[in-house]
């Protein structure tokens, strides 16, 4: 009988955490990636550096003092100063929030924008759905940087108008993938139910098209921001975006490139900040798309 009980008992499958769903399941899955964990925790510390540097800056990130004119890292000045004396450290700190702050900004805008334009277009389709594709074909024809630049240069010198201009050149690709998406939703057999039933366009779009076209949409945004953030500072080094006295990491690296034999630290560490957190971010997407992927969810 124990025999024959030992034989007929199924073996207990592999248990995975209660929550193998939704929240649950987000954080299960990137505990289990060690880069992702990384890009976490990086967005989470420039996040708090953003947030906190006001209590985090050792010094006024404008004070201007020529007797300390480019100083090496000292215990002083952990980072240097700049060519007016003005130290390294508090700028970067404070510089956190204006590049940080675009990423995030450009992203809203442009992700926000691009799903509606995409999800409607998708769903109207026709003549409507030609019209939009064309016009964002063009605006994909050009280089994404070049485009940028011509924007900002015409908007005038402004991180603001930087910002503007990286949000409307980055709109083609929200719609593009939001499109994508709509043209196989509309298909779905609820869809064609509400549609059967007398829901307006409006509605099958914001109801069940945009919700359901939210996950590509999200790992498209969270990989956006790095790229975002060197785009913001590439403007900033050509002197398109941020304006001195402001403290902007792309306009740091662009100042301290006349003094890059001598005085590394001007331009280094404010380089370092931009490459770990555009290393961030895109660290932290690669584990948000393979978390919504669902041919991982059984992996």
């Amino acid at each position: 009988m124990n025999a024959m009980t030992e034989q007929t008992l199924p073996t207990a499958p592999d248990i995975q955490p209660a929550a193998a769903s939704g929240l649950g399941y987000f954080f299960y899955k990137v505990k289990k990636s060690p880069l992702t964990v990384a890009g976490l925790f990086i967005i989470l510390f420039m996040l708090a550096m953003m947030l906190f540097a006001p209590w985090l800056a050792t010094h006024d990130p404008n004070a201007i003092d020529l007797m300390y004119r480019l100083l090496p890292p000292s215990a002083e000045h952990w980072f240097g100063t700049d060519e007016v004396g003005r130290d390294i450290y508090s700028r970067i700190i404070f510089g956190s929030r204006q590049s940080i702050s675009v990423g995030l900004f450009v992203v809203a805008v442009s992700g926000v924008i691009g799903a509606l334009i995409g999800c409607f277009s998708g769903v109207v389709g026709g003549r409507t759905d030609r019209v939009i594709m064309r016009l964002m074909d063009v605006m994909l024809s050009v280089p994404s940087l070049v485009l940028t630049m011509a924007l900002a240069a015409a908007l005038g010198a402004s991180l603001f108008n930087a910002m503007l201009a990286i949000a409307v050149v980055r709109i083609p690709y929200y719609v593009r993938l939001a499109r994508g998406q709509a043209l196989g939703i509309r298909e779905m057999g609820y869809v064609k139910a509400a549609r059967t039933f007398g829901a307006s366009r409006w509605h099958i779009v914001s109801w069940h098209v945009i919700r359901n076209a939210l996950p590509p949409l999200i790992v498209q945004a969270t990989l956006d921001i790095g790229g975002t953030i060197l785009m913001a500072a590439a403007l900033g080094f050509i002197g398109l975006g941020a304006q001195q006295p402001t403290a902007e990491w792309g306009a740091m690296v662009a100042t301290g490139r006349n003094y890059v034999l001598d005085q590394w630290w001007y331009s280094g560490f404010p380089g370092l900040a931009i490459l770990i957190t555009a290393t961030g971010f895109n660290l932290f997407g690669d584990g948000i798309r393979d978390i919504l992927d669902p041919k991982q969810k059984g992996k």
